[in-house]
């Protein structure tokens, strides 16, 4: 069972008041596992009215100070060092080069700064995208060691549907969001959730 706790950013899409360090601590000890997410800096061509966007020349110092921040706001809420933080980067134009390139150069120094910190690193992104950026990149210097991919293909799978090919991200790095929206009745209460196939790394709650 499996919980998506946006821990923050500037580009969250809505206010969690209810998320706290003790009600973080009451719900994992009832078996629920946390997935934290954090909605840092997005790219500077997508289209978007997100508040905080990346610039090339302060991409680098941006990715770091947002993974700090977000090394503080997981801390804060009992998830502790070797957790995974997942940033999330929503879909843009890869073929932009200075807009990808940009990008690239954020994670990098996001992820860097999380592994520094003891804690490991993440990506949330668009298998016709945003994820495709970190899978086919180059230069693999300090990208994040586990990838979630969005593909809403209703497929509970993550490695058949995998696309980029069997020698990345082995060793249960994977986890594959197949399907949004999705409606569910637990206890005579109807909620709207995500649904996603997991095989990598959740947070260890203290």
């Amino acid at each position: 069972m499996l919980v998506w706790a946006r821990t923050d950013g500037k580009n969250r899409g809505c206010a969690q008041p209810n998320l706290t360090a003790s009600w973080v601590k009451s719900v994992n000890s009832m078996g629920w596992k946390f997935i934290p997410i954090y909605v840092g800096a997005q790219p500077p061509c997508q289209n978007s009215p997100n508040p905080e966007r990346l610039t090339t020349s302060a991409a680098g110092s941006l990715g770091a100070s947002d993974a700090t921040d977000a090394v503080a706001k997981a801390s804060a809420l009992g998830m502790k060092a070797d957790s995974p933080i997942f940033l999330d980067m929503e879909p843009y134009d890869i073929t932009d080069k200075a807009c990808n390139d940009a990008v690239l150069t954020y994670v990098r120094a996001f992820t860097k700064t999380l592994r520094a910190k003891t804690y490991r690193s993440g990506f949330y992104g668009f298998t016709s995208s945003s994820a495709q950026a970190i899978a086919t990149a180059t230069d693999r210097t300090d990208l994040p060691g586990n990838l979630w991919y969005a593909l809403w293909d209703k497929q509970y799978t993550t490695t058949t549907d995998w696309p980029w090919g069997a020698t990345q991200y082995t060793d249960h790095s994977y986890g594959h969001q197949y399907m949004v929206n999705s409606k569910e009745t637990h206890g005579g209460y109807t909620i709207t959730v995500d649904q996603d196939a997991w095989d990598r790394p959740v947070a260890i709650i203290g």
